[in-house]
């Protein structure tokens, strides 16, 4: 230029470089991951603290009890009525009178009543424990635990998957002395058609999840 243009002061201009969006970008989305896992991780300590408690929902509540082993809820059973159910009342012990004796008592409770006598010679004085119960295949869970429910101590239900019918037989033994109180008889009833919840059930239930 020749020397006809000078440069005085002591403050020259200078060029800046244009802003780089990318890292800007970058340091936005750092920075908000960073928020979220430090609020991560004070929720988690929240929930450590507190146990659990007011903020655990129904799926978390689901996720405990697996871990915990526990069984799922009982189901409600639909069993048949006793009026719905005809017992043949067999004795197969030298006692005199038992059938015709449990056959009044089992009426009384609603059930209705087939034959009344000795057991076939199949049975009779071979039934050790309180009772032999036998229907048709259909009737296993049925009609013999409704049944089933009128005695206590030693049965033995027995399903004939050749049998016909509807009709159950209630085969006296050794050890049989009368049927169960009315009151225990409907308690046994209750439990079986509402079961209680099992032990590991109320014990996950109980672990604050």
């Amino acid at each position: 230029m020749g020397g006809q243009y000078r440069i005085t002061g002591d403050k020259y201009p200078r060029m800046r470089r244009p802003p780089r969006r990318g890292r800007l970008v970058f340091a936005v989305a750092a920075s908000v991951a960073v928020l979220g896992l430090i609020g991560w991780g004070a929720l988690q300590l929240i929930d450590v603290f507190t146990g659990g408690k007011g903020g655990t929902t129904a799926s978390a509540k689901a996720n405990c009890a697996k871990r915990a082993g526990a069984s799922p809820a009982p189901v409600a059973k639909s069993l048949p009525a006793p009026r719905q159910i005809t017992v043949n009342v067999l004795n197969a012990t030298p006692r005199s009178g038992l059938a015709k004796d449990t056959a009044d008592e089992l009426e009384k409770r609603g059930f209705h009543i087939g034959d009344v006598g000795n057991a076939t010679e199949e049975f009779d004085k071979k039934v050790k424990g309180v009772a032999l119960l036998l229907g048709p295949k259909a009737s296993a869970d049925t009609s013999l635990p409704v049944l089933g429910a009128q005695l206590t101590g030693a049965l033995e239900k027995r399903a004939q998957p050749a049998r016909t019918g509807t009709t159950v037989d209630l085969i006296l033994g050794d050890k049989f002395t009368s049927l169960a109180s009315k009151p225990d008889a409907d308690k046994a009833l209750a439990a079986l058609t509402h079961p209680a919840p099992s032990a590991s059930t109320d014990k996950a239930a109980g672990k604050g999840c």
